[in-house]
């Protein structure tokens, strides 16, 4: 397979855009159009595109063109070939469309891969997942109030030493107040269904979902990068890069809600990856159906004017649902929703452009901006506040009662736990408008991507004589650091991405910037804001991606002659082996190893990591 993610012509260099599309329009913001790729080996290409020539489902090819450049580009067709539902879906989508169009002996490992890459990072997360025996960090608070809404359905308060019990096996200590919290119910939902299953007395429990939902993750990463870019060589890259990335692996490790929210957030970009597909089938038929029955057999001139409706996006409900759920995390998904919905919108655009539309900017508002509005977003806020079930059951949950002692002259016509729910979130967004108190830990978004400031999630000092010290000092601690290569190599991968959007306008490039752009850029509007670099686990997966597809350049094109094949190869193996030898080195900080001080002070590569 090709596993490069540039299409490439039969002389090795970057493809020429097909003249089934403008030089301007939406794919400068992120989605380009589709090209074929050139060449007579039918090798399908990033975009899952094989050469006209030699594939037998298209048109027969017309004669090569005269002129310089034009003899393996298939860019002018009659206009009967050009409005088949076959000419169509090769422009939109490409030969290959789904993974059954693969070769059966790559079919199993389409779906081999992920589960090969996600068994080895659940290895690393569940390996000695009860150590520390003890709540780390912010468990403190989430982990509590997960046991307290498998009693109550809903926070409820502590006592003062509340933590010595929870760590002792003793975590039914609750009081029988209720707790005022600022993070919706999801995450901690999600760390419940573990102490359902395991109990709440014991680590495990109550971080199993963790572990499961940072093992999920690296399943999808992988699935989603065989999707983007039609390789089985980048899909083992991206799986591989975020099952050993240490910062990803201690968020899986630890039960916080941050892991959550990034699992969520790329369950949707993958259902948007889905739906721009089916869109784009639906799109080739229709036009294609009103093609067939037109005398010209291409459609008539004001079919061509919109285009047609494309019904019930059924994708784009399963995106709106876990948009719902990663909001219902935590808030900072609003910004992926608005970044996902205006990346969606974009690409129906360039659909309708490549595929003929003249209006094209007007029908991707009219006929698929608002029908995606409507299934995204009421989807999304009905999911939302189908998580606080366990508030609206309640009666004495935080503010469950205030709208009761609370009349307001206008708004009466509201239920009171509709007002009251209101009301909580006016303060919890007051509450973390105003969050600005000092953090040892604290950290500005400038120095997350060169890993400047990562959170110490727990650090002890064994004495000589403890299990596992044998010198007279040792220290056991949980430091997120991410891996060198994936985070160093990630940022400048970005770089590279930015010019690949601009100048080539490879939609994948600007879907992976939008996903990190929505998860890292909106952080920078609070400078005063106290903050803390484990946030940016919710776009990790997106770095990811960017890293792989910069490995795709360096990996070459199929049509590249065979040193440079081999050349790519090993400088992409050099870098996993690097990868892998850097975990393998902070591996004992990940997750509280005991260790002698010493070996600790040789992981502290920065004076800012202590």
């Amino acid at each position: 397979m090709n596993q490069s993610p540039v299409p490439a012509t039969a002389s090795g260099t970057p493809e020429a855009s097909s003249a089934t599309a403008e030089t301007v329009g939406p794919e400068a913001l992120g989605d380009p159009q589709q090209s074929s790729s050139a060449g007579n080996t039918g090798t399908p290409g990033p975009d899952g595109l094989a050469s006209a020539s030699t594939n037998p489902a298209s048109p027969t090819p017309s004669a090569p063109l005269p002129g310089r450049g034009l003899e393996r580009h298939r860019w002018i067709a009659r206009p009967a070939e050009a409005f088949t539902a076959t000419a169509l879906r090769a422009r939109l989508i490409g030969e290959v469309q789904s993974w059954r169009d693969y070769p059966a002996s790559l079919r199993l490992w389409f779906w081999l891969i992920p589960t090969i890459t996600a068994v080895l990072g659940g290895i690393l997360r569940f390996f000695r997942l009860g150590e520390p025996h003890s709540l780390v960090f912010d468990e403190t608070y989430y982990v509590k109030d997960a046991y307290s809404y498998l009693m109550s359905g809903y926070e409820r308060s502590w006592p003062a030493q509340a933590n010595d019990s929870f760590n002792a096996g003793n975590p039914n200590v609750l009081l029988n107040t209720p707790e005022y919290v600022v993070h919706p119910p999801v995450g901690k939902w999600m760390i419940a269904f573990g102490m359902w299953l395991f109990g709440g007395d014991n680590p495990f429990g109550w971080r199993f979902s963790a572990a499961l939902t940072g093992t999920l993750t690296v399943f999808l990463v992988s699935l989603i990068a065989l999707k983007l870019f039609r390789s089985h060589t980048l899909g083992v890259v991206a799986g591989l890069l975020l099952a050993i990335d240490g910062h990803h692996l201690v968020l899986s490790r630890t039960s916080l809600l941050d892991i959550f929210l990034a699992f969520w957030i790329l369950a949707a970009f993958g259902a948007l990856l889905l739906d721009r597909d089916d869109g784009r089938r639906r799109l080739a038929a229709r036009l294609a159906a009103q093609a067939a029955a037109s005398p010209g057999r291409m459609p008539t001139p004001s079919q061509l004017v919109a285009g047609p409706w494309l019904g019930m996006r059924w994708w784009r409900l399963v995106a709106g649902l876990c948009l719902g759920l990663a909001v219902g995390t935590k808030w900072s998904a609003l910004f992926f929703v608005a970044a996902f919905g205006l990346m969606t919108v974009l690409w129906d655009m360039s659909a309708r452009r490549v595929a003929g539309i003249r209006s094209w900017f007007s029908a991707g508002i009219i006929r698929d901006g608002l029908p995606a509005f409507v299934t995204i977003i009421p989807v999304a806020a009905l999911t939302y506040v189908a998580t606080w079930t366990g508030w609206f059951l309640s009666k004495d949950a935080y503010y469950r009662q205030w709208a009761a002692t609370n009349p307001a002259p206008g708004w009466d016509w509201l239920p009171n736990s509709v007002r009251s729910l209101a009301h909580y979130h006016l303060e919890a967004f007051k509450f973390h408008q105003g969050l600005s108190a000092d953090h040892p830990y604290e950290s500005s978004p400038w120095t997350w991507l060169v890993m400047g400031r990562p959170t110490s999630f727990y650090y002890q000092s064994p004495k000589q004589g403890t299990a596992g010290c044998v010198v007279e000092t040792c220290s056991s601690a949980i430091l997120p650091v991410g891996n060198p290569v994936v985070w160093w190599g990630g940022t400048v991968a970005l770089v590279i991405l930015l010019f690949w959007w601009a100048g080539r306008r490879d939609w994948r490039a600007g879907a992976i910037l939008a996903g990190v752009a929505a998860g890292y850029l909106p952080w920078f509007m609070y400078p005063e804001r106290t903050m803390f670099i484990f946030y940016a686990v919710s776009f990790e997966p997106f770095l990811v991606l960017a890293l792989a597809y910069v490995l795709g350049l360096v990996l070459g094109r199929s049509s590249d002659p065979p040193w440079r094949r081999r050349s790519g190869l090993y400088i992409v193996g050099l870098v996993l082996v690097l990868a892998v030898l850097a975990t393998a080195f902070f591996y004992p900080v990940l997750t509280a190893e005991v260790i002698s001080y010493q070996e600790w002070r040789m992981r502290m590569w920065m004076p800012s990591w202590i």
